[in-house]
């Protein structure tokens, strides 16, 4: 009996020990695959470093291609596209405006009822329409038909007090977000449809005189003041609001900016000069590069991906559309290389755009003590479950080097446009530094409040406390729509000689 006592106890000790050792086993390489996946995470800080020496040879950069894309068409990436407009918002403008904003699978249509510089909006309606999904690949007469039919019907709901007095027509700004020639500041030609649309007899045409010309069909007395972008517009609504307003920057799913510039600093300019001296530049910042600009293999695969590759390189950087794919392919690498989901790759993680920079922004702001949004949203868009507290901490670390690398390097982008016009240092004569505003606006600048805030520090650190204490970043809501209204009004037909005196 004793033998049998013996010899289970032997079987015994020997299982334990095998078990203690399959422990330590575990122990190691789960530690060992920990390490990875933080070896992982330091590599990508270091990659996305972006120190303040850094971050001046980027601004640097900015300001160069400034020059280059003023200078000359295609002396640069950045387009730096003369918009015509001559002549921004004062605050003193009246009167009933309209605006169209045709920008994607929906258009918006805006009345805006403006009351000189005390009233300010004294009203503003609007309303959104689809558009049905045949009239974006059929023909542009029936499209714009279609647009002016809808805005007809809203014209027809003002307010009788609200009308324009007899023989003077209706205004409208026209905000067009696709790529566009413009001709003057209400012409331009299409340069290519994107996002949905396809319709060849438009390419080529005069995007106006198609608008226009349906708006005539309508029986409808309205013409067409402006033809604008959202970054512009953006610029408009903050000019209207304070003089001080030297630029915008769209910071949402793309990016984009837009300044005001000297006329006769734009040796590309042919036309005459401007009654104020001015005009505003679209820069399409998006297409920025620069051999300074701190990138990873994650951005160059990304890239090489997408729909543009070697196009766009600034905004795959910084903008709202790429930051959560980003995040993506970095947690991809930790789940192939350190495991760090299981033995097997969560197979959403290999699914491009699933992790959206709304995603992102959530997980980065989670400052419960379990990180339970992060948990959630591991488990609800990449089917992740189960996931231990340092796993999430790790998931943050990821999203806050994403994040920053991209707000640091658009108030880069800022500094660049602040040192083309002068306004980056202290005056040579001691003399007192001049307030600077940018007006922002886009999604991931008014949501993803840790970017947007980084952003601004990194703006103050970038210049020297004088001219840091003068410069201001605010935020120009709906520039697409109350922005364009406002150049309608700005560029008015009945109001420019009062305007530009």
């Amino acid at each position: 009996m004793g033998k049998v006592a013996l010899g289970a106890a032997v079987v015994c000790a020997a299982t334990a020990c095998a078990v203690a050792v399959l422990v330590v086993r575990h122990r190691m390489k789960s530690s060992g695959r920990w390490a990875r996946a933080v070896a992982i995470l330091k590599e990508l800080e270091e990659k996305c470093a972006a120190p303040v020496g850094k971050l001046r040879q980027v601004a640097d950069a900015m300001t160069v291609e400034m020059h280059a894309g003023l200078a000359s068409e295609g002396g640069s990436k950045l387009k730096m596209i003369i918009s015509y407009v001559d002549n921004l918002p004062t605050g003193d403008e009246e009167g009933l405006f309209y605006a169209l904003d045709l920008g994607g699978t929906n258009f918006r249509v805006l009345r805006v009822q403006l009351g000189g510089r005390e009233g300010r909006v004294l009203k503003q309606e609007f309303e959104e329409v689809s558009i049905p999904p045949h009239l974006m690949v059929g023909n542009s007469h029936d499209l714009f038909d279609y647009i002016a039919s809808e805005l007809a019907k809203f014209v027809a709901s003002e307010d009788e007090g609200d009308r324009p007095p007899a023989g003077r027509q209706r205004e409208l700004g026209f905000t067009f977000s696709f790529p566009v020639r413009q001709t003057s500041i209400s012409s331009g030609t299409l340069i290519k449809w994107t996002k949905g649309f396809s319709i060849d007899d438009t390419v080529g045409q005069d995007v106006v005189s198609a608008l226009t010309s349906a708006i005539e069909r309508q029986g409808l007395e309205m013409n067409v003041s402006a033809l604008v972008n959202d970054t512009i517009g953006t610029l408009a609504g903050g000019r209207y609001y304070d003089n001080d307003v030297i630029a915008a920057v769209i910071l949402g799913t793309g990016t984009n900016a837009a300044y005001v510039e000297h006329a006769n600093a734009i040796p590309k300019w042919h036309g005459p000069l401007s009654k104020t001296g001015e005009m505003v530049i679209n820069m399409e910042w998006g297409n920025f590069r620069s051999s300074h600009l701190p990138t990873t293999e994650f951005d160059t695969a990304l890239d090489s991906e997408s729909l543009n590759p070697g196009e766009q390189i600034f905004e795959k950087l910084i903008s709202g559309m790429y930051l959560g794919d980003i995040v993506r392919r970095v947690l991809l690498r930790m789940a192939k290389e350190a495991a760090l989901f299981g033995d097997t790759v969560p197979p959403k993680l290999e699914v491009s755009f699933i992790l959206r920079t709304p995603h992102m922004s959530a997980m980065h702001h989670d400052t419960s003590p379990d990180l339970r949004v992060v948990g959630t949203t591991l488990k609800d868009i990449l089917g992740i479950s189960n996931t231990s507290l340092k796993t999430r901490k790790l998931v943050i670390g990821v999203c806050d080097v994403v994040a920053k690398r991209g707000a640091r390097l658009a108030a880069a982008g800022v500094v660049g446009i602040l040192k083309k016009m002068g306004r980056d240092s202290s005056p040579r004569d001691g003399g007192q530094v001049p307030r600077t505003v940018i007006a922002m606006d886009g999604g991931l600048f008014e949501h993803y409040t840790l970017f947007s805030t980084c952003l601004e520090v990194t703006l103050k650190e970038l210049l020297p406390d004088d001219v840091a204490a003068a410069v201001a970043v605010v935020h120009a809501n709906d520039g697409s729509g109350l922005g364009a209204a406002l150049l309608a009004a700005s560029h008015s037909l009945y109001l420019q000689p009062a305007a530009s005196s």
